[in-house]
């Protein structure tokens, strides 16, 4: 190789032309110039209500409020109260309890239904899907006129048909024990969650490969197994995300509480989470408390989910 050869390979590249530097800037940023007025309104319209919420659970409120007068700053004297009510933590315990239940529960049908849509011929899984479809549509007030006439403690089908099978179930109120309240309200929330939790794993379900199942099942793996071993492993991030959103939902469950609690049971036996913020801001206009509670809860469905969301921004990073 000769100097002139070995001089020129060394020779570092030449600049870009001074033009081209800032198209190529206004190319960087031109993504974030178009996604900027979205995350400013998201920011808004997540934000406002965020902060009024932390800025009215450190005020007092009292008869003089009503009358047009400034609430005065209290600061964390309404989370002192807060925490230091026994009765707070009956219902945190309460509220923790029934969503975690109810969300298993929503997630073990729902993956049942998404596996029994699978499995089926076509006609099948078209019938169950419009049947999951107008479940799921069907608006609160009016599943709960159904559930509600459905749980009568008079005219109930289900005490009815208890009764017929020589069950003791005659003129039995589901809704006065605090017990079968919950399983009542889980059974309606389970419900009206499943559609969603089928649909979603059913769409995870389409993307498993065929020919992995076949090979398995050549191989001599049973159902279970190739369930275990196989289809649930891949369709894991879809599990984790809709179990999440269930916890968080059921947490925050309240239409459905508050409708079978004006049935006629004990509100202070049966409150959750919900419930307990509407009884505070809307019942005894102790609107500082009400949103203490819902910072509360706020908190609360951060922690819960976040041992999840740490768990995708480790795959994320691998």
């Amino acid at each position: 190789m000769t100097a002139t050869e070995d001089t020129r390979l060394i020779l570092p590249a030449a600049p870009p032309p001074a033009a081209d530097q800032p198209r190529r800037r206004r190319g960087r940023i031109t993504p974030y110039g178009l996604l900027l007025p979205a995350v400013i309104i998201l920011l808004v319209a997540l934000g406002y209500p965020i902060v009024w919420q932390l800025i009215t659970s450190m005020q007092h409120f009292g008869l003089a409020q009503q009358f047009g007068k400034p609430a005065d700053f209290v600061w964390f004297e309404n989370y002192i109260t807060l925490f230091s009510d026994p009765y707070t933590w009956v219902v945190v315990a309460r509220s923790i309890v029934f969503c975690l239940v109810t969300a298993f529960v929503t997630v073990i049908i729902g993956v049942g239904m998404a596996l029994l849509m699978n499995a089926v011929n076509r006609v099948v899984r078209i019938i169950l899907q419009i049947s999951l479809l107008l479940a799921w549509a069907m608006p609160v007030v009016a599943a709960m006129t159904v559930w509600n006439w459905l749980f009568d403690w008079r005219r109930g089908v289900v005490n009815y048909t208890l009764t017929s099978w020589g069950l003791d179930f005659q003129d039995h109120n589901w809704l006065q024990n605090p017990l079968s309240f919950f399983f009542v309200a889980m059974v309606i929330v389970t419900w009206m969650s499943v559609p969603f939790v089928a649909f979603s794993v059913y769409a995870g379900l389409t993307q498993v490969s065929t020919e992995v199942v076949e090979a398995a099942q050549m191989d001599g793996a049973r159902g279970w197994q190739r369930l275990r071993y196989i289809i649930l492993p891949i369709i894991r991030p879809v599990l984790g995300i809709v179990l999440l959103l269930q916890i968080i939902w059921d947490l925050r469950v309240f239409a459905q509480i508050k409708l079978l609690q004006d049935k006629g049971s004990i509100a202070s036996e049966t409150n959750l989470l919900g419930t307990y913020i509407y009884q505070l801001g809307v019942g005894s206009s102790d609107f500082a408390m009400a949103s203490a509670v819902s910072v509360f809860v706020l908190v609360l469905t951060i922690a819960l989910s976040w041992f999840y969301v740490r768990h995708l921004l480790k795959e994320d990073e691998s």
